[in-house]
């Protein structure tokens, strides 16, 4: 039996990971703002460190895995404490126990809004590890109105791809056996998304922006499979990836030359 480390385990993708993993017969350590076996704001410092720390007392120190679900897509600055610090930070925490496992694994979820418009200010103050700088960008754009406050989300992501990419191959990773990288899932049934789905008007919105070939929109445990299997032990060599599962949109947004 494995113990597994869930972020945003109280819903959508990473409650149905969690639930997967249950299934599955290994234990699950839940985090989230409530609803979960560690209470924690991982927006905040205090938030991430008070995090870590009652994740190494409720594993005692025993963590074959972790997979980073938790995320927010508000147009607001707080979008890149949660979705950035509140991923790398509270990894880099777990990372000296996760380096004691005899197989740990690492997954984040990432999204579609890797490849969308971006600020290439804030994505390089995110991956500088400057948060007072990256959260000052994030409330100037914030400022300026919803549509350039929604470059917080997608500068997040962007940036926790390239973290992961960047990371990945480093020696406390790779050195210390840690396959770690990224899923970005296309559209997903969750309730979140729900309520914009149920209209014609909200339905054409998403799929202009995600065009989705294969299969239309997908339930949470189709994402869950594919974290769980780059969690497992049989992934020994799949790493710093962002592994698009779309139904094919990326392919569709970006075309057949990536490699340029």
């Amino acid at each position: 039996m494995r113990t597994y480390v869930v972020t945003g385990a109280a819903s959508g993708i990473g409650a149905a990971t969690a639930e997967l993993i249950r299934e599955r017969g290994h234990k699950v350590i839940g985090v989230d703002l409530r609803d979960a076996d560690v209470t924690a704001d991982l927006s905040t410092a205090e938030g991430r460190q008070s995090a870590v720390s009652r994740t190494l007392e409720l594993s005692e120190g025993k963590i074959d895995a972790v997979i980073a679900a938790a995320g927010i897509s508000a147009p607001k600055a707080v979008t890149v404490a949660v979705n950035f610090f509140g991923v790398t930070n509270y990894l880099e925490g777990l990372l000296p126990a996760l380096a004691q496992a005899q197989s740990p694994r690492v997954a984040v979820v990432s999204s579609m809004a890797s490849i969308q418009q971006n600020s290439a200010e804030l994505v390089e103050a995110l991956l500088s590890g400057d948060e007072e700088q990256a959260l000052a960008i994030g409330a100037s754009l914030e400022a300026e109105g919803p549509r350039a406050g929604y470059l917080n989300y997608p500068s997040s992501k962007r940036a926790v791809s390239r973290w992961v990419r960047r990371e990945c191959i480093t020696e406390k990773w790779a050195g210390a056996g840690i396959p770690l990288n990224a899923v970005a899932p296309g559209t997903v049934i969750t309730n979140m998304t729900r309520e914009l789905l149920s209209t014609d008007e909200g339905k054409a919105m998403v799929d202009q922006n995600v065009p989705m070939p294969l299969n239309y929109h997908s339930e949470a445990v189709v994402i869950a499979k594919l974290l769980l299997w780059l969690t497992s032990e049989e992934n020994t060599h799949v790493t710093g990836q962002t592994i698009y599962c779309d139904g094919g949109a990326e392919a569709t947004l970006r075309g057949d030359d990536i490699w340029a």
